[in-house]
This record gives structure tokens, sequence and C-alpha cells, in this order.
């Protein structure tokens, strides 16, 4: 069995008492923690002041009397004001930090219930900390009849070890991280678990943030959701300043960033705080960070490190202390070894980077999302619309298949859905609509590896959207195989070239004739979209 130290303050009020027979029958915390048969205690260390080395010594007297095994050591700490949070702390760490504690040799526990507040709120931190590395120790007087031994117990700073606290706890984190996913019920276990860390992140740092992901994935939405949740949360007592970088060019972003006096160049009618000054206290959203010039990058990063920047035309600093969040849809790393953005600051911003993914990459998502969106519709407009089953299941037929490219991200999907609905006058998004919007998308997206097969021209919207994802891609190679040919023996040859060596006879016109037919099509109406 291991030893147990005990640290604890003396008590200069608790631990008092007149000498005589009559101190047996007052709980002092000191003295009774000793008395217990269920504790034993090999070494008690009793810090104190100079002030109080009478009692010291007459404590360690009693506690020797009533447990000969435990060994009492003295240390004497002075504090000018013992109510001064930082000189109890900083004395307290340097005490912690010269003793050679091993958790593997000694069992230790922290005495919190003797000493000034601000002495158990620093003994508590510095436990929590780990530079204390033992569990904390509480004990308080019986109640009824006088008793010197009085009651103890043992806190252990692992809340997993207290059922109740850590299901409340679980379920505050799943509601924080609810809220950042703004209630959506999203699927994709790599964005929930990517969800779940900044969560974690953003309630326990204020370090910089950085998002990365293409436009559209939902950075600057997810940064204002982390600075509600904070708000919510009480860490940030500031504004939430969101800045497009893209915007800024030249002269201008010095003075929209770190502000500018008066007269600092011409048009400078007044002096001006500039948006860094404007988040203080609070959070700065710096979007599309990678557009920023190598000297606005410079002086971010003073501010971010040191809390002060130089406004144009001042000749003093300010001052701002704010929690950045960048966000951007470059690759940084590569931009760095371009030499377009300094090592320093991503290094600086690198240290918690997520990586949002597209829309395309979250196709479980989409129906949720659906539903997000036409409530957002339904708050915007005041006039909620749905789906009918049938649109519904086709337009998410669509919408998840690998025709949709969501090059756009979230921003095509609330395009889409504000389309829909507002092309439904009667409250009910139908199938007519639903096709003419998929049609719509399909253009949009002509430029994406989807968007470009051509089979709408041939087909038409409606029919198109009958078919199966996997027909549509033979289809087109099929379409385009044939409008490479001259004819369509020639066309049928070179789609069948495995299979008809296999048989003594071949028609592959005929074949392909009745595959084309099978979608409503013919060698003719092939050679006229091909014209």
């Amino acid at each position: 069995m291991k030893p147990t130290t005990v640290i604890s303050f003396l008590g200069s009020t608790l631990d008092a008492s007149k000498f005589g027979p009559s101190r047996w029958n007052k709980w002092r915390p000191s003295v009774g923690l000793c008395m217990h048969e269920d504790l034993r205690i090999d070494r008690f260390m009793m810090i104190h002041g100079t002030g109080h080395s009478r009692l010291a010594e007459y404590v360690a007297e009693d506690i020797a009397s009533v447990s000969p095994e435990t060994l009492v050591e003295r240390h004497t700490i002075d504090f000018k004001d013992p109510w001064d949070f930082e000189e109890v702390y900083g004395k307290l760490l340097d005490f912690a930090r010269a003793q050679p504690f091993d958790p593997e040799a000694e069992d230790l526990l922290i005495h919190i219930t003797t000493g000034t507040h601000v002495a158990q709120i620093c003994l508590f931190l510095l436990t929590e900390a780990h530079y204390l590395p033992g569990r904390l120790l509480q004990s308080q007087p019986k109640r009824g009849a006088p008793d010197a031994l009085g009651i103890w117990s043992v806190i252990d700073l692992d809340l997993s070890r207290y059922d109740s606290i850590a299901t409340r706890f679980a379920s505050e984190s799943a509601e924080s991280t609810s809220f950042l996913k703004s209630g959506i019920e999203t699927r994709n276990p790599a964005f929930n678990t990517m969800i779940d860390e900044i969560e974690q992140v953003a309630s326990r740092t204020r370090a910089p943030i950085l998002l990365m992901g293409p436009t559209g994935a939902g950075k600057s939405q997810l940064a204002r959701r982390i600075f509600d949740l904070k708000k919510l949360k009480r860490q940030v007592g500031g504004s939430f300043v969101e800045v497009n970088c893209a915007t800024l060019r030249g002269d201008s972003a010095m003075s929209a960033l770190f502000g500018h006096k008066k007269g600092a160049f011409t048009g400078a009618a007044a002096d001006r705080a500039g948006l860094l000054r404007s988040a203080d206290g609070g959070m700065l959203f710096l979007d599309e960070i990678g557009e920023l010039g190598l000297d606005e990058q410079a002086m971010i990063l003073r501010a971010i490190e040191d809390k002060r920047f130089l406004p144009v035309g001042a000749d003093r600093e300010t001052e701002s202390d704010f929690q950045l969040i960048a966000g951007t849809n470059r690759d940084l790393a590569r931009c760095v070894a371009e030499g377009t953005f300094r090592e320093d600051l991503f290094a600086r911003l690198n240290l918690w980077t997520f990586a949002l993914p597209g829309l395309a990459q979250r196709r479980e998502d989409i129906a949720p999302n659906l539903d997000y969106e036409l409530d957002r519709h339904a708050e915007r407009e005041g006039e909620r619309i749905t789906f009918n089953k049938e649109a519904r299941e086709r337009y998410l037929s669509f919408a998840t298949s690998p025709l949709a490219s969501w090059s756009g991200n979230f921003r095509d999907l609330a395009a889409s859905v504000t389309r829909m609905a507002t092309f439904s006058p009667k409250g009910r998004i139908d199938v007519e609509t639903v096709v003419k919007e998929i049609t719509r998308l399909t253009h949009l997206w002509s430029g994406a590896d989807h968007g470009s097969d051509g089979l709408d021209t041939l087909l038409g919207a409606e029919a198109l959207a009958e078919i199966d994802p996997f027909d549509r891609i033979q289809l087109a190679y099929v379409i385009e195989t044939c409008q490479a040919s001259r004819s369509l023996s020639e066309a049928g040859r070179q789609l069948f070239a495995a299979s008809r060596e296999k048989r003594a006879s071949t028609n592959d016109a005929d074949r392909l004739r009745k595959y084309l037919a099978r979608f409503a099509l013919d060698w003719e109406a092939i050679g006229r979209a091909k014209g």
C-alpha cells in the first residue's frame, strides 16, 4: 500500500483552541484528519505564515500525540495580501513545482477545508492542472454532540466517475454540438466527429481556429454558431465581426482592418476604429484570409499574439483582445510554399484546423438539410412550403445521385429550395416543379463532370429524371461513341468488341439500335444533337 501525503493550510481560526483537555472535544480540521482509523496519513505538509508559527507548532504536537506515525512537515509561505489571487496562486505554484511529488510512489491528498477562500480556490486550480498530482480532500464537523474527528471525503476530479454529473455533461455536450449544426440531424460520420471536436475546442480555448473548405461549405455559418455558443456559455462578451478579406484591396485593407487617424491619407476625414478594434472582447471571423496581402498578414499575426496593432497614421498602438476564426478555400500550405502566405501566420493558425467537406461529400445529409432550408424559408417569408411525397422522392433521388455535383455546395441547395418554393404558390412543391428545377441545376452545373453529357438535350429533363444514375453513365458513353463514329455498325463494333468475338454471327448495328430504343433514341436523333 502506497504512503499517503496530505497538503493542508493551517486553519488560523478552525485549528486554534485553548490549551487544556477541552480542546479534544472541539473539531480541529488538521488534527481531526489524523485521528481517523480509516485514513492513515504518513506525511502531513502544513502550510502557514510566519505569524502563525506558534499555532503551527502547537497543532503539530497534537497530531504527533494522536498519530505518532504521521510525519508533520511545516512549510512557511508568507503573503503580503492573502486575498490577492495572483500573489497566492503564484507562490503556491512555486511551492508545487519545488516538491518532488511522485504519484507512482505516494497518494497525494490536497485538503481544501482550511485557509482563505482564495487559497482554497488556488489549491483546486493547481490540482485540476496537475501541478499537484493528487485528489481533493474535504472535511467537516459532525452534527450533534461535540466530536474531534469530524467527517472526511475525497473528491476525484475525474468527473466520469460520477454518473449523474457525467450524464449531464454528456447531455450538455450533445446540445452544444446540435447547436453548432443548427439543430440539423446530420448523418455523415466524419462531419459529426469533426463537429464534436470543434465543440470541445470552442468551449475550452480562445486560440485561433482555421476553417478550411470550398466556397459554400458553411464556414461563415459555422463561425457564427461557434460565437453564439460561446456567448451562451458567457465565454465572450463582445461582438461577432465578420470580414470578407477578398473584398479588401490596397490601402483600404489596412484602414478597414486596423483603423486610421484623421488626416492619415486623402479622404480620412475622421478617426476610424477599424474592424479589429470593433471585435474587442468578442470574435473576429476573417473569411478568405488567404486573400490578404503579406503586410496585412504580418499585422494580423502581431494582433493575435500581442493583442496590439498600429492604426494607419497613428503614433500610438491600439489594444484589442479577440478570438480569431479564419476561413479559406485555399490550400494555405501551398500558398506558403508559393510565398503568398506568411509561414509564421500559418503556423499560428494551424493549431486547430478543420476541413469542412462539400455537400457532394455529405450526400446522406442532403435530406435533413433540405428540411432545414424549408424551415428557413418559412421563417423568412412567413409561409410554410412542403413537398408532396412523389416530388420529394424525385428531388432526393437526383440530389443524392452522382448526377448532382453541388459545385456551389449549400448555397446551391438553399437557392434551389427558394426557387421551388417561389414557384409553388399553393404551398406544395409538385413533381413538375421538381423536374424543372432539376433541369435548372443540370444547366447550372454544365461545366461539372456530370452536367456535360448532353443527355438533357436529347431526352428532356422529365425523361432524364426517370433514368438511374448507373444507366445514365452507360448511356452517356454510348452516345459519345455514336457521335464519334461514321455509322451505326461502326459504333456497334466498337461498343461490343469483346462480346462479338464469342459469337459465330453478329449484327452489332441491330444490337445497338435496340439498346437506343430503350431510351426512345435513334441514330438520326443522335446525329442531329451532335450537329
